[in-house]
């Protein structure tokens, strides 16, 4: 199984937004994330909008690829880009740059 991590930055007068928005996550948003792949999908804020997201998967390239596929990910990804700093027209899936992992506690 691969971990992954990825930080982006949230605009800081969307974040009170941001957290509603996740509160009540599309059911088929889920559904899709669960069905491509993505597992363990974790996300953290901080009060000055850095976003750390964590998950588990077999292959995050084919996680990836296969939520580009669907619709819901598309009008989700819409939606939310407005609420992220410096993306510079890149949807926000698409700016999530893995961290190297440097140390894992088995």
């Amino acid at each position: 199984m691969q971990r992954v991590c990825f930080l982006l930055k949230v605009r800081q007068d969307r974040i009170a937004e941001y957290r509603e928005r996740h509160a009540a996550v599309w059911p088929e948003m889920r559904a899709a994330l669960s069905a491509t792949g993505w597992h363990n999908y974790t996300l953290f804020l901080r009060d000055d909008g850095l976003l750390v997201g964590y998950l588990e998967t077999e292959d995050f390239t084919a996680a990836r690829a296969g939520m580009e596929a669907t619709d819901v990910n598309t009008r989700w990804q819409t939606e939310m880009g407005p609420l992220f700093e410096a993306l510079d027209g890149t949807r926000p899936d698409e700016a999530m740059k893995p961290l190297t992992e440097v140390f894992h506690l088995a």
